[in-house]
């Protein structure tokens, strides 16, 4: 049976856990084994750690943990964080160490629960793509595409001799005026 009276320490390390498995960066990271075999465990340390290194430093900015938690994960899962995620998540650890410490456990307590229901209930599946019907063709038809044509129409492409700089290239004008810049086979 759970205590019933928690220390700070074990919510904050709790509050860790939590909102780095919210953390989609890192959930890809461990998903696709970019940290190799190990990944789990490496995230698992990864919230060890980083618990770890607020109670090891005293009085941490936003900023800090914000390089910590991208030197780990650049090191462990040799990914590099840059959908503006990474000020957010450092914010949201750096707020519930605050909270912990004010002895705010039943506020942390609740933010954990609404990280929990919302890993549970909002975790992204990647799922195929249903092939082609008759209805999605005809939505496809009515886009426009783009062509790539090797040979091209031999009404709009017009040959000019290579340039001395260039001998090796071929210039042409496609239908639309545009200049394309071909190799020479």
């Amino acid at each position: 049976m759970a205590a019933l009276v928690s220390s700070p320490r074990e919510v904050f390390s709790e509050a860790v856990r939590a909102v780095l498995e919210t953390w989609p960066v890192l959930q890809i990271a461990v998903d696709n084994g970019f940290g190799g075999l190990y990944s789990r465990q490496k995230a698992d340390w990864m919230a060890d750690a980083v618990q770890q290194y607020f109670h090891d430093n005293s009085d941490l900015e936003q900023d800090e943990v914000e390089d910590f938690l991208s030197e780990l994960m650049n090191n462990e899962f040799d990914t590099v964080v840059d959908d503006g995620s990474l000020p957010q998540v450092a914010q949201k650890v750096c707020e519930m160490f605050q909270q912990c410490k004010q002895g705010n456990l039943a506020e942390v307590k609740q933010q954990i629960r609404t990280l929990v229901q919302k890993k549970t209930s909002g975790r992204a599946k990647a799922t195929p793509m249903k092939p082609p019907t008759e209805e999605n063709s005809e939505d496809d038809d009515n886009e426009e595409s783009m062509e790539c044509d090797e040979s091209g129409s031999s009404a709009a492409v017009k040959q000019q001799q290579p340039s001395s700089s260039v001998p090796t290239q071929e210039e042409e004008k496609d239908e639309d005026g545009w200049t394309v810049v071909c190799r020479k086979k």
